[in-house]
């Protein structure tokens, strides 16, 4: 790829794509399973991005302690209540962009999509992943993906929605 064509994209072009929401799933399920080895239900999976791909909820994830759990961070969220109601709006805007992470992901084998219980589970690593030196700014998804995957992993579907007022 030439450097017009990679000056001319935006940062949302850079940030959402399938490849990174495929990573991001990839480690929101692991950080998820981390809790108990239950695997993660696919309508959660349709939360992450629309939390980690917006920069000021993407702070506000990494200032909130893994173990301070999801209440807390929807508190900090909700101080702004238009902030919290916006996730909802997010999460279908971000749709298609997560179907396609989720059949990415899946494709890379990072994932195993489980139709007849609609839940994914994530691959553990054999060994680390090789990656790129990654911009900070999406180097931090990872940690976040992960303590969200936590967050959610304590609660029921409907816990999580009610807290982020959301609707599935």
């Amino acid at each position: 790829m030439d450097g017009a064509r990679v000056a001319r994209l935006s940062e949302a072009a850079i940030v959402q794509n399938e490849a990174l929401g495929a990573y991001a799933i990839w480690r929101f399920g692991l950080g998820f399973q981390e809790r108990d080895e239950q695997a993660v239900t696919l309508p959660l999976t349709f939360l992450l991005l629309p939390l980690v791909l917006h920069a000021p909820t993407l702070v506000m994830v990494l200032g909130t302690q893994k173990a301070s759990g999801l209440h807390l961070f929807a508190g900090k969220l909700g101080e702004q209540r238009e902030d919290l109601l916006a996730v909802h709006g997010r999460a279908l805007a971000l749709r298609q962009l997560t179907l396609g992470s989720l059949m990415a992901a899946e494709q890379s084998r990072l994932i195993r999509i489980e139709p007849s219980t609609a839940t994914v589970r994530a691959f553990s690593p054999h060994h680390e992943l090789q990656a790129p030196v990654l911009p900070e700014r999406i180097r931090r998804i990872a940690p976040a993906c992960e303590r969200i995957g936590y967050w959610f992993a304590g609660l029921s579907d409907q816990q999580v929605a009610h807290t982020l007022k959301v609707g599935f």
